[in-house]
């Protein structure tokens, strides 16, 4: 069994975001939905075989196309397209390569059957991440797409303005988790975040970025941990707190996306420590019934 979790750019039609579940469950199992209104985004978690998985995905992305239009979309979350991401994830290391197979596989229908331009990345596309392309949004993708830098890995050269293009990769597991603040001032999230993310030095493995929240009147660090072996998600969580505790800002919510493999709970709890908004009801493996 494989394992991906599309991200859609539509969080706050709760009939839509239904229908498109259904579409992602027409052959796989669908283990979790967790719809944003700020990021106007929605995270699907899904399981099955390779065949039946990439068949369920064709099927919700060619729904989420129609039923999402990028010209009306205001969230707050970086996005390429009205299906933004689509990981393809092994539930074991040593399957890695039937995600390869099954994310070109996507790949090259989305691109073909659909007509949308699809973007590889992670390990079906040199290494790159989603933020490679997403920088500036659709709009600067495309100006990116004519002026010869980047090219679609399928279907056509251009995007539509309704729909921008299609990011598909395989990739290991990671843990997609929030971390409100309360302060209005975005720029002391966007603190936390070049504090803690790998690239500018911080945590290993560690994706981050500060957004403002509009329905709350609060700021957020969105993060994303790649590595939960050297940064163990409560240890992350942690760091925050002390980040913000400097800047004179509480940490007041934590919000999981998705699931979390069950070793997060584990080492958490050989810690002594808690998660916000992560317990046995979130462990990927308790979802699937193998957990120990």
């Amino acid at each position: 069994m494989l394992a991906t979790v599309p991200n859609v750019s539509e969080g706050r039609d709760a009939a839509a975001i239904e229908e498109i579940g259904r579409a992602f469950a027409s052959r796989a199992t669908l283990l979790d939905v967790h719809a944003d209104a700020d990021h106007h985004r929605s995270v699907f978690t899904l399981v099955a075989d390779p065949e039946p998985l990439v068949e369920s995905l064709v099927a919700g992305i060619a729904l989420a196309l129609e039923l999402v239009d990028l010209r009306l979309h205001d969230g707050i979350h970086p996005k390429a397209g009205a299906v933004d991401v689509v990981p393809l994830v092994p539930l074991v290391p040593q399957h890695m390569d039937l995600a390869k197979e099954a994310a070109l596989t996507v790949a090259q229908r989305v691109g073909t059957e659909l007509g949308v331009p699809v973007f590889l990345y992670g390990l079906v596309g040199a290494d790159r991440r989603p933020a490679f392309f997403r920088r500036g949004g659709p709009a600067e993708l495309q100006r990116r797409v004519e002026s010869g830098e980047l090219r679609p890995d399928a279907g056509p050269g251009s995007l539509a303005a309704r729909s921008g293009a299609v990011l598909v990769g395989a990739r290991p597991a990671l843990v997609a988790y929030n971390v409100d603040l309360g302060t209005m001032d975005v720029e002391i999230a966007r603190g936390i975040a070049t504090a803690i993310r790998e690239s500018s030095g911080g945590m290993p493995g560690v994706q981050a970025i500060g957004l403002a929240l509009p329905g709350s009147g609060r700021v957020q660090v969105s993060m994303n941990v790649l590595d939960l072996v050297r940064s163990p998600l409560h240890e992350v969580l942690a760091r925050v707190e002390r980040e913000a505790a400097v800047r004179g800002v509480a940490v007041m919510e934590g919000e999981l996306v998705g699931l979390v493999p069950e070793i997060v709970l584990a080492d958490a709890s050989a810690a002594g420590a808690t998660i916000p908004g992560v317990d046995e009801s979130r462990v990927l493996e308790r979802a699937l019934g193998l957990s120990t």
